[in-house]
């Protein structure tokens, strides 16, 4: 389903008029239904590589190549923005430790926003948003307020609900685990499981490793720049 390919991504620093190579010399493939999670120490440049599938940042060379149900084989780098921001909507996820939200929309809504997107009546938007909410531990006293006085826990929780809620065909995940106490990453755990044994192909960072035990698939070794067969 992606195949990235001679992967490098630099950043220029105007003010100091320098340029920094954050990430080089990546490839592998993901194949559908797969879970691929990337390991190395912090600056390594794995986030950089998932907002580069995602679209956030355009590599520097190499290419990224994903097999898309509406628009087939394409290179995620050169199609248009509406067809990205298509993707976005219908097919891939995103999930990191920071939570965006709209003003003035409440946790419920949030998440039944999610649910619209993809075409779900609201009435079935409502009910599968709520029982996500729960499966979460989002107390419903929260569910009408507006997140953005949320704690850090409760915010990549309600983050992690927004994306798998609408079931994509490919998830990404930026330390989803990072501020959560162990029964809310046992949560996140069910959930990623769900979503394999339905067949989502999931790429995924997590620091914490034991987090990975029985997930993965494959394992990419950004110190190494090997890709390592897992048994599940």
């Amino acid at each position: 389903m992606i195949k990235i390919n001679d992967f490098s991504k630099s950043f220029t620093i105007h003010h100091l008029n320098q340029t920094r190579e954050a990430v080089s010399g990546v490839s592998f493939d993901v194949e559908k239904g797969e879970f691929l999670g990337i390991v190395g120490e912090s600056g390594s440049g794995k986030s950089t590589i998932l907002k580069s599938i995602y679209g956030t940042y355009k590599p520097t060379t190499g290419t990224v190549n994903y097999d898309s149900e509406n628009f087939g084989s394409v290179d995620l780098h050169n199609i248009s923005d509406r067809a990205l921001i298509k993707l976005r909507t219908k097919e891939i996820g995103y999930v990191s430790q920071f939570l965006k939200v709209m003003p003035r929309t409440t946790t419920l809504e949030l998440v039944i926003n999610s649910m619209l997107e993809m075409g779900v009546d609201k009435d079935s938007a409502a009910v599968k948003a709520e029982e996500t909410l729960r499966h979460f531990d989002i107390p419903k006293a929260l569910w009408h307020n507006y997140p953005n006085t949320f704690s850090g826990g409760e915010k990549l929780r309600l983050n992690i609900a927004c994306a798998v809620v609408k079931n994509p065909r490919l998830l990404l995940l930026d330390e989803p685990t990072a501020s959560l106490d162990e029964k809310s990453k046992l949560k996140v755990r069910e959930t990623i499981s769900k979503l394999i044994d339905n067949g989502t192909t999931l790429i995924g960072i997590f620091h914490d490793l034991e987090f990975m035990d029985g997930l993965c698939t494959k394992v990419y070794d950004m110190n190494t720049k090997m890709l390592e067969e897992r048994a599940v």
